[in-house]
């Protein structure tokens, strides 16, 4: 009786599990494969002269939208090496919780505007074949490292530039590649709806 009283109050207070869980890497992966599955059913048809057609001035083109999304995997999976280069945060669960949740609600939705860090704006100077050839490399890569990392990933932390992000940890950064992708294939399907989308 005198041991289970002296235990409880560890039991009560010991630390979350940083950890990767089989459900938190079955999550990315499913993200991973609809954004992709989205993306290239999206741009299958898509010609050269569609590839670049402006919906107006100042609005990205398909091309320039796939272009950025594959820079944009570039970018976020470095984050996610920043992160765990990083030592491990020991305020980590306080500071990132509930952030997996807010990045699934308000990036696929495209709540907010956000302009893009220069480094992946988009050059506009991408064939459709060279498109899809980065992407898929960029995508295997980050698909590897979802299936095999063993790396505490919920205790490495980095800083987003947004502040309504703040603190996010590398498993955060991860998601976010393939949330974010979502975000963009819905650019993608407004501007094959958008009026004089050439036939």
């Amino acid at each position: 009786m005198r041991l289970a009283f002296y235990l409880l109050p560890v039991a009560l207070f010991a630390a979350p599990d940083p950890k990767l869980t089989t459900e938190d890497r079955t999550k990315v992966i499913r993200y991973l494969d609809q954004s992709e599955k989205q993306f290239k059913e999206l741009i299958a048809d898509v010609n050269a002269e569609q590839w670049k057609w402006h919906a107006a001035a100042g609005k990205w083109s398909i091309g320039e939208c796939a272009e950025h999304i594959v820079l944009a995997e570039g970018l976020l999976f470095g984050s996610v090496q920043k992160a765990i280069a990083s030592p491990p945060n020991p305020a980590w669960a306080e500071q990132t919780k509930g952030k997996t949740e807010f990045l699934e609600r308000v990036m696929p939705n495209r709540t907010g505007k956000a302009t893009a860090p220069e480094s992946i704006v988009p050059s506009g100077t991408w064939t459709k074949e060279e498109t899809i050839a980065r992407f898929n490399e960029a995508r295997a890569r980050t698909r590897k490292f979802t299936e095999t990392t063993e790396v505490a990933l919920l205790e490495h932390t980095l800083d987003h530039p947004f502040p309504v992000f703040k603190t996010l940890n590398a498993y955060q950064w991860l998601i976010y590649i393939p949330l974010h992708h979502i975000r963009h294939n819905g650019q993608l399907g407004d501007v094959k709806k958008a009026d004089g989308y050439p036939k």
